[in-house]
């Protein structure tokens, strides 16, 4: 069975791994990512692709970045927390390692790996939203990744669904990850927390007492305890999650959406909340087909898996 090698770019680690055609991950690695230093970063991923290399007989290498890729699968435009600026990424680990290599972007991996192995199998048209700090996302349309005219399609975070909202790391305001993300969670909830200390009192306590010292573990502990104010944060970002799935089903129609990301390991928490808000606003909901909306299975190994497998797809 032929084997390539998947790497994850991470702002803190990079994670290389031998997958199979199954998807399947033979042997894995994990090393720090020197985030300040393009070329070291390209040096650790070609250390660990030749020691992986050296153990099993692969055939290409597909590097998953967090930034904008461009439309070769090659450069990496630009990336909100690695030194990449117009870094050839590509060139620089392929003359190492001697091997085939693509780069696409982290959440199109991701998603890809979930299409073809996990909660997406069996679909042909299939939305991935990674809720986690921000809001991530991919797109397979007909069996085909969605990249865009420029390699840079499916930031779907960045869809402005509050004119004069909130700032975003982006630089524009009222972007949907401020409202339906991880960040937005703890915003919220420390909002609440501020103007009712009564009313979140056990989620104060679980953060020792400090408003902004709540956290993301400390909204979901006290929500799985019966915090009111903890499951207020939850149900605010779910509905904004469903409203925002609902305006790309307007566009995009797919057969299902997968949620996935950090903010995903609690979705028994919200998920249910977001499909009844993705149905309230799903237009013409009683006249059409609706897009199923389920957890990711793959977990953090998504990321790795599917660009392994994009590999195989130059």
């Amino acid at each position: 069975m032929a084997l390539t090698i998947g790497v994850d770019v991470g702002g803190t680690k990079i994670a290389v791994g031998v997958v199979d055609e199954a998807g399947h991950i033979v042997e894995n690695l994990l090393r720090p990512t020197p985030a300040d230093s393009p070329d070291q970063v390209a040096d650790t991923i070609s250390e660990a692709v030749l020691e992986l290399a050296s153990r099993h007989d692969v055939e290409a290498v597909g590097l998953g970045a967090a930034g904008f890729v461009d439309e070769t699968r090659s450069i990496v435009r630009f990336a909100p927390n690695l030194a990449w600026r117009e870094e050839p990424l590509q060139k620089k680990v392929a003359e190492r390692v001697n091997l085939p290599v693509v780069v696409e972007n982290d959440a199109n991996a991701m998603a890809w790996g979930e299409y073809r192995f996990g909660a997406g199998r069996g679909e042909s048209h299939v939305v991935c939203v990674t809720v986690g700090t921000g809001i991530g996302g991919g797109i397979v349309l007909g069996g085909v990744l969605y990249r865009g005219r420029w390699g840079m399609g499916a930031e779907l975070g960045h869809m402005q669904v509050m004119p004069g909202g909130r700032l975003c790391g982006c630089g524009n305001l009222g972007c949907w990850e401020q409202y339906a993300s991880g960040n937005a969670l703890v915003h919220e909830a420390r909002t609440m927390a501020a103007a009712d200390p009564a009313r979140a009192e056990h989620m104060l306590r679980l953060a020792g007492g400090s408003v902004s010292d709540i956290e993301g573990e400390h909204i979901t502990q006290a929500a799985r305890d019966g915090d009111e104010c903890a499951l207020t944060a939850f149900t605010t970002m779910a509905e904004w999650l469903g409203q925002g799935m609902a305006d790309m089903a307007a566009v995009l129609d797919p057969g299902c959406f997968i949620l996935g990301g950090g903010v995903s390991r609690a979705a028994d928490l919200w998920i249910d909340r977001t499909r009844a808000a993705f149905l309230r606003a799903l237009t013409a909901a009683e006249h059409r087909p609706h897009a199923d909306i389920r957890p990711a299975e793959l977990g953090p190994a998504a990321g790795l898996v599917g660009a392994a497998d994009l590999a195989r797809h130059p």
